[in-house]
């Protein structure tokens, strides 16, 4: 029962994850059509995470999306 309760809440994360990514994407695009007050390193950074979050995405990694997106999302101050 404990190994079906694992798989079960490990699906859930996966898919709350899966969801939060398109979310995290939209933030980020609205931030840079907003024109930062970035430096062209940092925003240059920025676009390079957010394409890396987009592809974890696509491949299914989730989890590095989210982490990858938040990176970006940190340097643009959302």
């Amino acid at each position: 029962k404990k190994l079906m309760l694992a798989v079960l809440l490990a699906c859930v994360s996966a898919s709350a994850l899966a969801g939060h990514c398109p979310i995290d994407m939209k933030e980020i695009d609205a931030a840079l059509c907003a024109n930062p007050q970035l430096s062209a390193d940092k925003l240059a950074e920025v676009k390079k995470l957010r394409a890396e979050g987009e592809a974890f995405h696509k491949a299914g990694k989730h989890q590095e999306s989210v982490a990858t997106l938040g990176k970006a999302k940190t340097i643009l101050g959302i």
